[in-house]
């Protein structure tokens, strides 16, 4: 049963993303958190507070507008003291030109008494940053910028 609540609250963390309800996404973090995704590009790096944190999804929101998540398959193994869980899955959105973009990946938590420990995002990183290239020559500054990371 634990397992299927923590599967669940998975889900609608991934609504709200997909509402565009990033807000409701960082009460979920546990204030002493990591939170890492890999690659070369402004959404990379490794955040540990809640400031950097609530920077980094209100860029993805700005760099990503429109993000919407289809989820594949959800994972949870461990106990509500140590829980981990992955989520696979595909995301598509629009790009500044109108066109479309998209890309697959696995988010990998630990959670901790139900609040997020550490958060990893894993997807093809290439992808991503040749879409943040696309950008930065459409104009979009926030596009070159250097990941926001607090370590």
């Amino acid at each position: 049963m634990y397992h299927f609540i923590v599967g669940r609250k998975l889900r609608k963390a991934f609504r709200d993303i997909n509402a565009g309800a990033y807000e409701r996404v960082l009460p979920q973090f546990s204030a002493a958190h990591r939170h890492l995704m890999h690659g070369h590009h402004p959404l990379a790096g490794e955040r540990r507070t809640m400031a950097s944190t609530t920077q980094w999804y209100a860029r993805l929101k700005r760099l990503l507008p429109g993000l919407r998540f289809d989820i594949d398959a959800i994972a949870v193994t461990g106990w509500p003291w140590r829980t981990v869980a992955t989520v696979t899955w595909k995301d598509r959105f629009t790009l500044p030109d109108g066109s479309s973009g998209a890309n697959q990946g696995v988010h990998e938590f630990e959670l901790r008494w139900g609040r997020v420990h550490k958060l990893e995002v894993h997807c093809d990183t290439a992808k991503l940053e040749n879409y943040c290239r696309h950008m930065a020559a459409a104009g979009i500054a926030e596009a070159a910028a250097a990941p926001i990371s607090d370590v």
